[in-house]
């Protein structure tokens, strides 16, 4: 599960991936609305591993 934690970390790490205009997004550039759609999936993955945690009494 701590493995999931990596994704937001190899996806913003990476900037030729997301270092362009297109396609924009209500006239935002792809560049800025994909930096910021990690934000809440970074705070998903985060409430998975730590409700996983809980589960198995990792506290």
């Amino acid at each position: 599960m701590w493995i999931l934690l990596l994704l937001p970390f190899v996806g913003l790490l990476w900037v030729p991936f997301y270092n362009d205009l297109l396609p924009p997004l209500f006239g935002f550039p792809f560049f800025y609305w994909y930096q910021l759609l990690w934000v809440p999936i970074t705070a998903l993955l985060i409430w998975i591993v730590y409700r996983h945690g809980r589960a198995r009494g990792d506290e």
